[in-house]
């Protein structure tokens, strides 16, 4: 069916005879990056989670994995099926989910080559793993509820929502956020994959181009990673629980959050963020 997919909340429709019109409301506050209207051709399924909380997704017919020449949307509504445990865990480590409703839109869109975390409603280009799926979701909490002030900050959301997988990962059976730090932390700076990993650091971008690429995503949660062995999970969960509830639906900056880190932790961190997030090359010590 011809579907119109919109952040926020399902009001109703209206049967028009050849057309219906449908009327969605978003009543939190939204950044224009996050806002989404899709159009196309797309199966859907509206309900609730077992929590009660509205979700909206969508699937076109014709999505596939990428690189598949078969469309494959069975695929994609199995790992849809991720929303609510993903919703479930993060509101339990970051708080409460954040708005109105969830869902997802999985779309067939080869020339996109990219996913985004539209606001309530994450917009998959072809049918997404299930680490992309939790990425997004995370991303309602670290980039949607708080937004970075500046792009430069984009670490803010990008590091926050691959740790958010990481920690999936390690509470859902598979390798732990220590392990995965073990393993990226020993690439050799000299490498061609540590050329990429560690430079530049993600809170000292050179430019725009670079505001997308691994150091903003990796090394961000690296950061993190390496933060919680610093701090233990007792402080380093209370720091995150404190940023989403001192920060939900507003705009931040790395400073805040340093300023943050050390309020909680009680400790001087200044040396610790130095090394990870401002300077280049592979943090020896911290």
């Amino acid at each position: 069916m011809s579907q119109e997919n919109v952040d926020g909340l399902l009001e109703g429709t209206t049967d028009n005879g050849p057309t219906t019109t449908w009327r969605w409301r978003a009543s939190d506050p939204t950044a224009p990056y996050l806002a989404t209207a899709t159009n196309g051709m797309f199966e859907t399924h509206f309900g609730n989670l077992p929590n009660g909380l509205p979700e909206y997704n969508a699937v076109d017919p014709q999505t596939r994995r990428f690189g598949s020449k078969d469309p494959n949307p069975q695929l994609a509504w199995q790992r849809l099926a991720f929303n609510g445990p993903a919703v479930n865990l993060f509101s339990e480590l970051y708080g409460p989910y954040p708005f109105e409703s969830v869902g997802g839109v999985v779309d067939w869109a080869p020339n996109v080559f990219y996913s985004l975390e539209s606001q309530t409603r994450p917009v998959y280009w072809h049918v997404p793993t299930e680490a992309t799926v939790v990425h997004e979701i995370a991303h309602m909490w670290f980039g949607d509820s708080i937004t970075p002030e500046i792009w430069p900050d984009m670490w803010l959301n990008e590091g926050f929502a691959t740790w958010s997988e990481w920690i999936w990962s390690e509470r859902t059976g598979g390798p732990s956020a220590a392990e995965t730090f073990d393993q990226l932390y020993a690439t050799p700076e000299e490498s061609d994959a540590g050329q990429d990993l560690w430079f530049p650091a993600p809170a000292a971008l050179p430019g725009p181009a670079e505001m997308f690429h691994t150091p903003v995503y990796d090394r961000g949660a690296l950061t993190l990673q390496a933060l919680r062995g610093k701090l233990g999970d007792d402080v380093f969960f209370a720091i995150l629980r404190t940023w989403y509830a001192e920060n939900r639906n507003g705009n931040v900056t790395t400073a805040d959050f340093i300023t943050l880190a050390e309020r909680v932790s009680g400790q001087p961190l200044d040396h610790f963020f130095q090394v990870w997030l401002y300077e280049e090359g592979k943090p020896e010590s911290w």
